[in-house]
């Protein structure tokens, strides 16, 4: 691949991560917030070296282009002896005399040999092997004198396939179009039940004042299901998620997915929801209402379901993919 195509695909790349990260908030679809510091590094590292390796290419460019007034040797490029010796004689461009000088014939080792222009060459037999050479323009090249049938060069190594371009779209994607967040279609395919919730022995008791109680879909689990007090006996709870549907069982679950590190690791927790027809897939809501009576409330039996008194529409927390208390850009 040449580097002017490298370049582009690294400045394209730290520009979409520094984009998604440092300034807009896109990157917590994908990862968690601890990580910011690390991708903005990362951005900032790729256009560092997507710079450097413009530069290095447009500097190589202009040696190239300068290489036709290079005097090799002795002699005068392209005059003298280049213009009447072996180079008309099938070689491509490339001067030597191999059987005059100190090459050894026929014995396919790479030799050191002299030319009429006095350029030194590195050159090969009649085995096939590529030698390095000088043109009549000075430029350093590599020639292939008899190709060896049995290896066809039949494509150009110097440009990159066209296919390679494709690399650009997710950085593109980053810039133009961010690749949505998980959802409701994952949620979906994931197990209809809870995610196992974490032993507890002891909890703080719930304010007596506060109704609804706001709690997380972890911490209600947790309470239904380990509580021995069973505090949340008739409390009103008020709980935030977005809408998965419950397949062909009908009914939906309120949903959050959870990030350890990043959305390859993600875990989801789902709560299902009863007394209340199902909102479009993916809509964040505010739930209020109580514990649904199955099982025995503080043990293992109890389900972790919700009886709905009221819904309420909201916009997703920037927080989406943690199991906290909701924050939002005005809290």
């Amino acid at each position: 691949m040449r580097r002017t195509v490298q370049s582009a695909l690294l400045l394209l790349t730290g520009a979409g991560l520094l984009h998604s990260s440092l300034l807009t908030t896109l990157y917590l679809r994908y990862v968690k917030e601890g990580l910011r510091p690390l991708l903005v590094a990362s951005g900032v590292v790729l256009i560092a070296l997507g710079v450097v390796n413009l530069v290095l290419e447009l500097r190589e460019g202009r040696r190239r282009s300068g290489g036709g007034t290079d005097r090799v040797g002795s002699g005068h490029v392209g005059h003298g002896d280049v213009g009447h010796g072996d180079v008309g004689h099938g070689h491509t461009g490339c001067d030597h005399m191999c059987g005059d000088d100190m090459c050894r014939a026929h014995t396919g080792a790479a030799d050191m040999c002299r030319d009429h222009t006095g350029a030194d060459h590195m050159c090969r037999d009649h085995t096939g092997a590529d030698y390095m050479c000088r043109d009549h323009t000075g430029q350093e090249h590599m020639e292939h004198a008899h190709p060896d049938p049995g290896h066809d060069h039949g494509h150009d190594h110097s440009r990159a396939p066209k296919v390679a371009w494709l690399l650009a779209l997710p950085a593109l994607s980053l810039l133009v179009w961010a690749p949505p967040a998980l959802g409701a279609y994952t949620a979906s395919h994931a197990s209809t039940k809870s995610a196992p919730p974490v032993r507890q022995t002891r909890f703080e008791p719930l304010p007596a004042s506060t109704a609804p109680v706001p709690l997380t879909l972890t911490g209600f689990t947790n309470r239904v299901q380990q509580d021995p007090a069973r505090s949340l006996k008739d409390r009103a709870v008020q709980l935030t998620g977005f809408v998965t549907p419950g397949g062909a069982d009908g009914g939906w679950y309120l949903t959050r997915i959870i990030f350890t590190c990043c959305a390859a690791d993600s875990q989801t927790v789902k709560l299902r929801m009863y007394g209340s027809d199902a909102p479009p897939a993916n809509t964040w809501l505010s739930v209020t209402g109580t514990w649904h009576p199955t099982g025995t409330l503080g043990t293992r039996s109890a389900a972790a379901a919700l009886d709905v008194h009221e819904t309420r529409p909201m916009a997703q927390p920037i927080n989406a993919y943690t199991d906290d208390l909701p924050l939002t850009v005005g809290s």
